[in-house]
């Protein structure tokens, strides 16, 4: 193929005597005419091959069919009504729904109309504890940048307030206003989209009031790094302030008492190191019920009165088990706490004290979300999914412990067709790796099969089993699913989370080779119908492995992936990500860091697999430099006869908001793109 010129420019790093070339910098400039350029030019380039597949437009028109689909959240119950989303099918956006017992559902929310393209989304919603009004976020294009409106929920007109800039935050209400989190406005040349953001800092908006009355809450001048959050629990009697640093793996948190008027401004530390990740529950009479992994890998909830903070005064209300502790909420006068169990969820209910009350039957062996509630309510509900079993909305009365059905979903899916089954496949350290295998029932392991291996395996994340319409299409053709859980992930806790983290990156290349090899020697598929694929961190891995072992698959498909690993600190909120990779920053690490970085190990005259690099023109979390600086000394690098190509989104982000249209168009490419190369003609 003919690719678009990239220039290469004489830049040259040296990192502790060591010179390291750069010579795709320019591309680092989103704003330039020349980044534009060949943003435009690949894409060409790109489409233009898509373009000549001959089934790419079936593919298309089966997505869509199988897309079209009724489509529910997890409601949340407001005073009276229920609040829930729905989307009818082919809607861009889902819209946001009020409903009060038998009555007709009323529109609160309609993000198909926050712009003409549905490419702005909602990214939030909090309700204020008198249920009078509503505060929600919003995207555009798919950045990370929020702005807040306030609506209220009598009369559904919007309040005159505005807030921009807000960048890792929720709202938290208390009496006629809500904390939130945000920068400062870019200065002069600072560009939104990819400038560093630094000085993160807590504000309190009162309700009618500019921005710019906003009363400061929290900042740390002297600390240009780490995220500065705060929320209020149910009751507004603790304000919980958490604090990362950008170096190590947690955050500190604080409390103050809200309704003590001598300590208004008293802060009170419970955890004072940035090593463990502590969350707030909630509280039981004037005691803090904390979310932690101090010393507990597994997770387990401390009560802590801050009235006596020392450890020593600490409750143990949910110990640490062999199975990890994904989640908790406090709902009902109970607790409601979500297990994991080999990628699969377990939930249980317990009292506030602690006292095991039952374990919640769920359908199969899936993943359940949700179970959100205030401490009156007498029911919650939530989400369960699998890989062949469509998300369906559950209503959980917690007393009698009885689950029913809200919303299921009519898609045209039969999962009796299909077979899921877990396996354990030894890594090149003898590790023992967990692997979700999804196929058509009856299906002969003959080593011929189209294959789509996933993974991502970082940054705590647990890859545990969901459903995708779009994964759907590879399945009824035939092809197979192969889901692996790599170290780095958090299915096992954070020591199995620590095993892939740096210095120990290299495990979770390794963990996704053998999965490769273990679906090969098993007689899943071969090299020539297998496809790598990841996100984000994942994209990371893709092209890692690619570089790495170049002959394992036919397909590689890093998507929005953190391919300079050298750099990414110096990109908006990349600096977060340091306790997990390490910096070039550090000697030691800078070396770990060049031995797998996507970007510094393509070899010149290697033959790569077809490569399909999938990113956005408005992703401000992995900015878009990282694919196209991969994307140009990939082409130049590859000596082999398959394709190497960049596929650019505009007016999209790092994924979350993506309207249907755009999924729909990514999707159909992504699989005409896997079956063209594997010389697969699928049947639809």
């Amino acid at each position: 193929m003919t690719y678009p010129n990239s220039r290469k420019a004489d830049t040259t790093d040296t990192y502790f005597g060591t010179p390291v070339p750069d010579p795709y910098r320019w591309l680092e400039d989103p704003d330039s005419a020349e980044t534009a350029a060949w943003v435009k030019a690949q894409n060409e380039v790109t489409f233009g091959y898509l373009g000549q597949i001959p089934f790419r437009d079936r593919i298309r028109a089966r997505l869509t069919s199988l897309w079209n689909y009724e489509r529910y959240g997890v409601p949340e119950q407001v005073g009276d009504e229920l609040v829930y989303a729905k989307n009818d099918g082919l809607q861009n956006q889902a819209v946001v729904y009020r409903q009060r017992g038998n009555e007709a559902p009323r529109v609160l929310l309609d993000p198909n109309q926050f712009s003409a393209d549905g490419t702005t989304a909602l990214a939030g919603m909090e309700f204020s504890n008198d249920h009078r009004y509503l505060a929600y976020a919003t995207s555009r294009g798919g950045s990370d940048w929020n702005q807040v409106r306030v609506m209220d929920l009598r009369t559904q007109e919007l309040l005159p307030d505005v807030l921009d800039w807000v960048k890792v935050s929720g709202t938290s209400w208390t009496t006629n206003g809500f904390y939130y989190s945000r920068y400062d406005p870019p200065g002069p040349g600072e560009s939104d989209m990819s400038g560093k953001n630094e000085f993160h800092k807590v504000y309190f908006h009162q309700l009618n009031t500019p921005q710019a009355d906003d009363r400061l809450v929290y900042e740390n001048p002297g600390m240009a790094l780490g995220f500065r959050m705060a929320g209020a629990t149910e009751d507004e009697r603790f304000l919980c302030l958490y604090l990362t640093d950008g170096v190590s793996d947690g955050n500190r948190l604080l409390v103050r008492d809200l309704t003590a008027a001598a300590q208004a401004e008293a802060w009170v530390t419970l955890f004072d190191s940035y090593e463990f990740n502590n969350t707030v529950i909630g509280n039981v009479g004037g005691e803090v019920l904390v979310y932690t992994n101090y010393q507990a890998p597994n997770y387990r909830v401390v009560g802590i009165d801050p009235g006596r903070p020392a450890e020593a005064h600490w409750r143990e209300v949910l110990p640490e088990t062999a199975n990890k502790l994904e989640s908790v909420s406090q709902a009902g006068g109970y607790l409601l706490a979500s297990y994991l169990h080999d990628a699969s969820s377990q939930v249980k209910v317990y009292s506030e004290q602690g006292e095991f009350r039952h374990d919640v039957a769920l359908p199969a062996i899936g993943t359940a979300s949700g179970f959100g509630g205030r401490r009156e309510a007498t029911a919650v509900y939530y989400a369960f999914t699998s890989f062949t079993y469509p998300t369906t909305i559950y209503r959980y009365d917690i007393a009698t412990n009885t689950s029913t059905v809200f919303r299921a979903p009519a898609v045209d899916v039969n999962p009796a067709d299909y077979d899921t089954t877990q396996v354990f496949y030894p890594s090149k350290d003898g590790t023992r790796i967990p692997m979700f295998i999804v196929h058509k029932r009856g299906l002969e392991l003959n080593g011929q099969h189209p294959t789509y291996l996933y993974g991502y395996g970082g940054f705590n994340v647990s890859l545990t089993p969901g459903f995708s319409v779009a994964r759907m299409l590879w399945l009824e053709n035939g092809g197979i699913l192969a889901v692996a859980n790599l170290r780095g992930g958090g299915e096992y806790g954070e020591e199995w989370h620590r095993a892939g983290m740096t210095p120990h990156k290299q495990n979770v290349f390794d963990d996704f080779i053998a999965a490769a090899e273990y679906l090969k020697t098993n007689n899943y598929t071969n090299t020539q119908h297998l496809a790598i694929a990841g996100g984000s961190n994942g994209g990371l891995l893709v092209g890692a492995v690619a570089n790495q072992r170049p002959d394992l698959c036919r397909v590689a498909l890093p998507a929005v992936g953190v391919m300079d690993m050298l750099r990414y600190q110096k990109f908006t909120i990349g600096w977060n990500w340091a306790p997990e990779y390490g910096t070039s920053d550090d000697e030691a690490q800078f070396h770990n860091l060049l031995a797998f970085s996507p970007l510094h190990n393509l070899r010149p005259g290697t033959s790569y697999p077809a490569t399909l690099i999938t990113t956005a023109d408005h992703d401000d979390r992995v900015v878009p430099a990282h694919s196209f600086k991969y994307a140009a000394a990939l082409q130049a690098a590859n000596a082999g006869p398959h394709p190497t190509l960049i596929r650019i989104d505009v007016n999209a982000g790092h994924g979350a908001g993506k309207s249907t249209a755009l999924l729909i168009d990514e999707w159909a490419d992504v699989w005409s793109f896997c079956f063209a190369n594997m010389d697969v003609v699928p049947a639809l």
